[in-house]
């Protein structure tokens, strides 16, 4: 195939990129965004292995490549069917991660291939390329398997893990990274150089994710997608090849994007996400005793239902908890049975409800929840104060009015659903344990809330029944 003819099978990828972003952007298109991006994906693999001669290099290279498409292949096939999606951050993060160790690897294997005696010495722009491949991807393999394991708790706990000198530990590690650079750029043929700088920068991107808690990992995640597509447009740079630049960049590019509206999502800083930096709160946490005592009412699927009937706008909060418990097949018979009530029902969601990005959108999807009926931050804020009554289901933080009234809290100044102003609250949660940002909510403890504690699926469950049985 000749540079002409994959040149253009290139552009044809890069457009199916472009438009499977488009598509993306929206739940209708969404599915066909998938697909799309997939399409361009195998366009782009084909004319590679074409481009590079690959498929010429013998029955040996070949069975190489289609042993390893085969294996990553089924490998894949069965993690999509076996990971639930409460767990689809854990996925995201990971397959971020291994794209910055495949960066890395691709990288060191190309500088190992140029620094041949018989060659001429490399370009200038392998070895920069080399460097920001290794630091990048390295960052953002270890860096992903923290967040994999923060998420997951295998190892590590949730919450941020600090130690004194943190930064300055950083700022020493990412001064012997650029140290190191320069030492591959000028002296290619020490390839200790280059993986030396592998290790430090893994060793960094674990010291940037410790400090990032469970409230803050959709930011964290974002970020690191960002990092896997830089990772990836570095090793194009390394191969001479431009789809790989195109793909990684736009990756890199849409991550960037993503990072800054969750970043403003929970008004927190850029420069902090990139330095792990990212909680901040440092007062003193009030107690729960000192802000529940006393002052939660507790209330039954019965007395919830008799709320309902007399509602005119009910409002669906959804949260983690309700990924957890799988109840969105539960919430879509209830907004049902109200609507057939003749009230209405819409659904309130936060940017960074569930652990990433739409994550609360494609579970009600799932549900065949019209999309119109789910409304932005934004959206509907301005009129929780008409209405009704307001159901939050699993979420905790971003219902938080602290945000709003303590300057002091780890969630300070982030835009969060003012369910507070509806006339009454419902709030369905086990107990009142904290969320992410492990502080208590005095939300719990005000005057037009009421308590449901129970299993988010079988709160609603016996809710459809209370209200059936008023009717």
């Amino acid at each position: 195939m000749n540079a002409s003819l994959i040149n253009f099978v290139y552009l044809i990828a890069a457009v199916l990129f472009i438009l499977c972003f488009v598509q993306l952007s929206h739940p209708r298109t969404a599915a066909r965004g998938n697909l799309t991006g997939a399409l361009g994906m195998l366009l782009a693999v084909v004319a590679t292995l074409f481009d590079q001669g690959v498929l010429g290099g013998g029955r040996q290279a070949f069975l190489l490549i289609f042993g390893g498409i085969l294996v990553g292949g089924a490998i894949g096939a069965v993690l999509a069917q076996m990971v639930k999606m409460t767990a689809m951050p854990q996925m995201v993060a990971l397959l971020n991660g291994f794209g910055g160790g495949a960066s890395v690897l691709v990288a060191g294997a190309a500088l190992h291939d140029a620094v041949n005696p018989t060659l001429p010495a490399p370009s200038l722009q392998l070895t920069v390329a080399t460097v920001a491949s290794g630091l990048i991807g390295g960052v953002t393999f270890w860096g992903s398997l923290v967040a994999f394991d923060k998420l997951q708790e295998l190892l590590l706990p949730g919450k941020p893990i600090l130690f004194k000198g943190q930064q300055l530990l950083n700022v020493l590690l990412g001064l012997a990274v650029v140290a190191l650079g320069i030492t591959v750029v000028a002296e290619p043929a020490n390839q200790w150089a280059y993986w030396t700088l592998v290790g430090i920068a893994s060793v960094l991107g674990i010291l940037l994710t410790l400090p990032i808690g469970g409230a803050d990992m959709p930011v964290a995640i974002a970020l690191l997608n960002s990092y896997s597509g830089l990772a990836g447009a570095a090793t194009g740079f390394v191969l001479n090849n431009n789809m790989l630049i195109i793909a990684g960049s736009l990756v890199g590019a849409s991550g960037i994007i993503l990072t800054q509206i969750m970043c403003r999502a929970m008004n927190r800083s850029l420069s902090n996400v990139l330095l792990g930096k990212i909680e901040q709160g440092a007062a003193a946490v009030a107690k729960a005793d000192d802000v529940y005592a006393g002052k939660v009412k507790a209330a039954d699927a019965e007395e919830i239902a008799m709320l309902l009937e007399n509602a005119r706008r009910v409002v669906i909060v959804p949260g983690y908890g309700m990924a957890v418990s799988q109840a969105q097949h539960s919430v879509r018979d209830l907004m049902n049975l109200l609507e057939s009530k003749g009230i209405t029902v819409e659904f309130a969601i936060h940017p960074v409800a569930g652990r990433m990005p739409g994550h609360i959108n494609v579970l009600l999807a799932e549900a065949d929840i019209a999309y119109d009926k789910l409304k932005t931050m934004e959206e509907i804020n301005p009129s929780f104060e008409q209405t009704d009554v307001a159901i939050v289901i699993g979420a905790n933080d971003v219902v938080n009015p602290l945000a709003r009234t303590d300057p002091n809290s780890p969630i300070a100044g982030m835009p969060i659903l003012d369910v507070d102003k509806a006339r009454t609250v419902v709030i369905i949660k086990r107990s009142l344990s904290p969320g992410f940002a492990g502080i208590p909510n005095p939300l719990f403890a005000n005057d037009n809330t009421l308590m449901f504690f129970s299993d988010g699926k079988k709160a609603i469950t016996d809710l459809i029944t209370a209200v059936k049985e008023a009717a």
